[in-house]
């Protein structure tokens, strides 16, 4: 299993992954993203986010795709947005390689910590991280306004 940063020509399969993701955490329809959004984001003049990809024999097994969130407590740190292994591929290790090189990349970049999300239901994730001894936080409700809900709000003139 080879470990290695992600090219655009890696994209269409990332998108794949993206909608097994979805599936699994039971939200499909969810994924609004395009690939030329996505190869944009990643790959265009302002990228916005990075991957490393677990392949085999030219076939992706899974991938991480991180970018950098500044913490006005922490300062930089890496995000881990997603880590995930293909349903079949799952149980050999290949999630604890991708880990690593992400932990590697936080530490080689001098970034001040690592964070993610689980799902609360979950619990082989859950029981992956807590193998790091990460910490999972209680309490944090997470909040966000959609496209649709933000030009909507733009238009309010009472805002």
């Amino acid at each position: 299993m080879n470990i290695r940063v992600a090219r655009k020509e890696d994209c269409a399969r990332l998108m794949e992954l993206i909608h097994e993701l979805a599936l699994f955490e039971k939200a499909p329809e969810e994924v609004t993203v395009t690939l030329t959004e996505f190869e944009e984001a990643g790959f265009g003049t302002k990228p916005v986010w990075k991957a490393f990809v677990a392949e085999e024999d030219s076939f992706i097994h899974g991938f991480g795709l991180y970018y950098i969130r500044y913490s006005t407590w922490k300062g930089c740190r890496l995000y881990l947005e997603d880590l995930l292994i293909t349903e079949k591929s799952r149980g050999k290790g290949i999630g604890k390689l991708i880990f690593d090189t992400l932990i590697n990349e936080a530490v080689d970049k001098g970034y001040n910590g690592m964070t993610w999300q689980v799902l609360d239901w979950n619990e082989p994730a859950i029981n992956f991280y807590k193998k790091y001894n990460s910490n999972i936080e209680t309490g944090w409700l997470n909040a966000s306004l959609s496209k649709e809900q933000i030009n909507l709000l733009k238009s309010d003139p009472g805002l």
